[in-house]
């Protein structure tokens, strides 16, 4: 008998791909019988792929599979492999799109609920309380196929082989292992530089850590600065693949990051995260998966009311800029010292 087939559809971006693992991998081992493809970016098929018994679809929505002719083309050369239902994680008009070459195809569909007025009012200060995780409410979307998905029951996976290359890079010591992402897309959710180079410089002062830098192309000659100014300290952009980073990532003892991707393709694989927060809130549903409420510093709400100012940080008052500010490089540094003295999380 032929396995039930799902076709899953999240186009974007790295967070909300990392935040849908937890989901695919749990409907995976709770659903014995079941197939599941996912219709994404290319550059994102390495996250998806830790998922064992995941296929990925890449879609070239900027180049061949743009436009509707483009994402007809896409539904084309991929519409004969037996789906049963289609599962939409993003909600897009994209997704929209292919979910209806599919309605006429006889393939039924059911897709995210955003929250989206639970989150304004949230925004606007209506409300002050947690929402449904992101994690949940993908998980949701399965549920409604019919099909089980207990988070709790998640297993996570075992830590990622690591390549040559890597061990080159970090070398194989027995230190604990501080993965530190300093940068976010936008400046109101970034611990500031200097105070972030603070912490650093701390840590690596007492010889017991080595810190590996993450970030991406526009933030090269900062990784390096800062790689170059403090001993064990290394970077890993342009030097390994996206694929060995997420590999390097399973084998953290510790992630420190912005509410930013990083958080979560850490979270994703059971990896302790110290999670910093600006203008943003964890209330909103992004708080990194099965992480504890403790390991997490916030902006002080009490010297910036607004918060959340939004739900993604792209939006905030001028005078909300220095909102990070309010988390000292302290406490910052405690936090990376006590959360590396336990392997738990």
């Amino acid at each position: 008998m032929d396995k039930k087939h799902i076709l899953a559809i999240r186009f974007s971006a790295v967070g909300d791909a990392a935040i849908a693992v937890p989901v695919l991998r749990a409907l995976l081992q709770q659903n014995p019988g079941l197939k599941v493809s996912v219709a994404t970016q290319s550059f994102l098929k390495p996250v998806f792929e830790t998922v064992e018994g995941v296929s990925v679809l890449p879609a070239d929505i900027r180049g061949k599979h743009k436009g509707i002719k483009g994402l007809y083309k896409f539904y084309s050369e991929i519409k004969n492999q037996n789906f049963e239902a289609v599962a939409d994680l993003h909600g897009s008009l994209r997704s929209r799109v292919i979910k209806l070459f599919f309605f006429f195809s006889a393939v039924g569909s059911k897709t995210i609920n955003k929250g989206r007025s639970e989150k304004r009012a949230l925004v606007k200060g209506n409300i002050f309380k947690p929402l449904k995780s992101s994690t949940e409410r993908y998980a949701d979307v399965f549920r409604s196929l019919g099909f089980k998905v207990d988070l709790s029951k998640d297993v996570f996976p075992a830590k990622q082989p690591l390549s040559t290359d890597v061990h080159n890079l970090i070398g194989t010591g027995t230190k604990p292992w501080v993965g530190i992402a300093p940068f976010a897309f936008y400046d109101t959710k970034m611990y500031p530089l200097d105070l972030m180079e603070k912490v650093i410089d701390s840590i690596s002062k007492t010889g017991n850590y080595q810190l590996i830098l993450f970030g991406g192309k526009k933030e090269l000659p900062e990784l390096k600065l800062l790689s170059e100014s403090y001993p064990n300290t290394a970077y890993t952009f342009g030097k390994i693949s996206f694929e060995q980073e997420i590999k390097l990532i399973s084998n953290l003892d510790l992630m420190v990051s912005m509410d930013s991707g990083n958080a979560h393709l850490a979270a994703m694989q059971g990896v302790k995260v110290l999670s910093l927060w600006g203008v943003t809130h964890p209330y909103a549903g992004f708080y990194p998966y099965k992480q504890p409420e403790s390991n997490s510093l916030l902006a002080d709400r009490k010297q910036y009311p607004l918060i959340p100012t939004s739900v993604y940080g792209n939006k905030a008052p001028d005078s909300y800029k220095d909102v990070m500010r309010t988390i000292p490089v302290e406490a910052v540094v405690e936090k990376i010292i006590n959360l590396t003295k336990s392997q738990e999380l």
